[in-house]
């Protein structure tokens, strides 16, 4: 399973994290650390986000 969740992962992080690049562009901010937090948080959730897609996909 681990192994379907980093390929996994390799789509979800990256598409969480251009969506929180997109978030904080649109609320203005337009810092290099803001959109370096947001990109950064998305990623991060992407982890239990590929896992939990993961777990299902297993158990079809």
């Amino acid at each position: 399973m681990a192994r379907l969740m980093m390929i996994l992962y390799a789509v979800i992080g990256t598409t969480l994290a251009g969506i929180g690049v997109v978030a904080a562009v649109s609320l203005n901010l337009y810092e290099f650390q803001a959109i370096i937090v947001a990109a950064v948080i998305g990623a991060v959730l992407g982890l239990p986000v590929s896992w939990l897609v993961a777990r299902k996909l297993e158990n079809i």
